[in-house]
C-alpha cells in the first residue's frame, strides 16, 4: 500500500484547516462553568464576536452547528403562518428555504438561476407589491458555498428601506463572516447567522446570532416555540459571561484565538488578502480556457471558486483523481450541481503558497483527468500574487491536447 507523505490540502470551502495556534489554545484543561475564570473567558469571546461582525449589539453564541443558527433566527423574530422572501441562489438558500417551512412559515421565493447572488430590485418589487406589508422577514444567504455568488446586502437593506417595508433583515453569513467585508449594523441586519469552521478557522461546534434592536423587540412578541433556542434566556447568563447551559468551552478557547488572530492581521486586510486570493484563483480559471460558475463579476466569492466541467467530463472523477494522487481535497458539486463542479476554497488561514500549491494539484489533476484545458493557470495565478497580471505572453497558454 502506497503510504501518504506530507500534510493533506484541505482546499474545501469550509471546513477550513484550522491554524496551529488555534489548536494550541484549544489544547487546555477544561475549566468549571460557572466559575470566575470562565466568566471572563466568556465576556471576552462575546465582546470578540461584536468586533467580528462589526456590531454594538449582542451576538448569541450557541454549541450548534450554523443550521442550528439558521433555526434561532427562525425561532426568535417569526411565528407560525408569516410570510417570509427568500431568494433562490443555490443549494443552502434551498435549504434555508426548506427549514423555514418546516416551522410553519409561508415562503415567497424568488426563483434564481445559481449563478447569481439575490437580485436587490427583484426583492424591491416584490416588496412594493407588499402593500398589507404580510411579509415578515427578508432571508438572504451572503455568500452562496455551493456557487461561489455572493449578494449584495447594503444594496438589499437599501431595496427594504427604498420601498418603505418594516420586514426584518435575516442574512446567512455562515461562509463569508471573517472571509468577506461585513458591517452588520451599518448594513441595517436584523439577524446575521453564522457559524465556527469557516472564516473563523475552528472546528466544527459553534453557531452564532447577532441581533438588532428590532430584532430583540419581535423576539419579546413572536409566536415560536422554542427552549434551547431562546435568546433571553441566553442573554440573561451572556450579560456576565456565561451560558445557560453546560458550553463548550475548549471551543471558546479556539475562538478567543482565532479572534485575535483576525484582529492582529486587521479586518481590512483580511479581506483583501481573500480578495486577492480569489483574483489569482480566477485567473488560472481563465487560463486553462475553465469557465467559473458565477456569472457576475461584481458578485464573485472571494471564499471560493466554483469551476464548470467542460461537457462530457464528470467533477467527481476529477476530485477523487486529485484526491488519490495528490492528498488534497476539492469541493463536490452540490445537488443540481453534482457532477458539473468542482470547488476551490481559498479562505481561512490560506496563504499565497498554500494557494499556488492547490492550484499546482488542479491543474496537474486536470492532466491526470483528461480535462482539455490549457496550461498556465498556475503561472497566471502567480503572476497576480507577485502583482503582474498582464506580464503572461502567449506561450505560457501552451495548449494541450490531452
Amino acid at each position: 500500500m502506497e503510504l501518504e507523505h506530507g500534510h493533506h490540502f484541505l482546499q474545501i470551502p469550509g471546513p477550513s484547516p484550522v491554524p496551529e495556534r488555534v489548536l494550541r489554545a484549544m489544547n487546555k484543561q477544561v475549566i468549571d462553568h460557572r466559575g470566575p475564570e470562565f466568566g471572563k473567558l466568556g465576556m471576552e469571546v462575546l465582546e470578540g464576536c461584536r468586533a467580528i461582525f462589526q456590531t454594538t449589539e449582542p451576538v448569541i453564541i450557541y454549541p450548534s452547528s450554523g443550521t442550528g443558527a439558521w433555526e434561532a433566527a427562525i425561532v426568535n423574530t417569526l411565528s407560525p403562518g408569516d410570510e417570509v422572501l427568500m431568494v433562490e441562489t443555490g443549494h443552502f438558500a434551498m435549504l434555508w428555504r426548506q427549514m423555514a417551512e418546516r416551522w410553519g412559515l409561508r415562503v415567497d421565493f424568488i426563483p434564481g438561476d445559481w449563478r447569481h447572488g439575490a437580485d436587490p430590485l427583484a426583492i424591491t418589487s416584490r416588496l412594493e407589491d407588499d402593500r398589507k406589508h404580510s411579509i415578515k422577514a427578508v432571508m438572504v444567504v451572503h455568500n452562496e458555498t455551493s456557487t461561489g455568488a455572493t449578494s449584495r446586502i447594503a444594496e438589499i437593506r437599501n431595496a427594504i428601506d427604498g420601498a418603505h417595508h418594516p420586514a426584518l433583515l435575516l442574512v446567512d453569513t455562515i461562509s463569508s463572516l471573517g472571509s468577506i467585508e461585513y458591517r452588520h449594523d451599518e448594513w441595517g441586519v436584523d439577524v446575521s447567522v453564522s457559524c465556527s469552521q469557516k472564516g473563523l478557522m475552528l472546528p466544527p461546534g459553534l453557531g452564532f446570532t447577532a441581533t438588532s434592536r428590532k430584532a430583540l423587540a419581535a423576539s419579546k412578541t413572536n409566536k415560536m416555540p422554542r427552549s434551547y433556542w431562546d435568546w433571553a434566556e441566553m442573554l440573561k447568563h451572556n450579560a456576565v459571561g456565561y451560558f445557560p447551559y453546560t458550553p463548550p468551552t475548549t471551543l471558546l478557547y479556539g475562538l478567543r484565538e482565532a479572534i485575535d488572530i483576525l484582529l492582529e492581521e486587521g479586518l481590512s486586510a483580511v479581506f483583501a488578502r481573500h480578495q486577492r486570493l480569489a483574483v489569482a484563483t480566477r485567473a488560472a480559471v481563465k487560463a486553462w480556457g475553465l469557465e467559473v460558475l458565477c456569472q457576475e463579476p461584481s458578485e464573485y466569492s472571494p471564499v471560493l471558486t466554483a469551476v464548470l466541467m467542460p461537457d462530457g467530463h464528470d467533477a467527481e472523477t476529477f476530485r477523487k483523481i486529485v484526491f488519490d494522487k495528490y492528498n488534497m481535497s476539492l469541493g463536490t458539486g452540490l445537488s443540481r450541481l453534482a457532477g458539473k463542479v468542482f470547488r476551490i476554497g481559498h479562505l481561512g488561514e490560506c496563504t499565497d503558497l498554500v494557494l499556488m500549491a492547490a492550484l499546482s494539484g488542479v491543474e496537474m489533476g486536470l492532466a491526470d483527468a483528461g480535462v482539455p484545458y490549457r496550461a498556465g493557470g498556475v503561472l497566471a495565478a502567480m503572476a497576480v500574487l507577485q502583482g503582474n497580471p498582464g506580464t503572461r505572453t502567449a506561450r505560457l497558454q501552451i495548449a494541450c491536447t490531452r
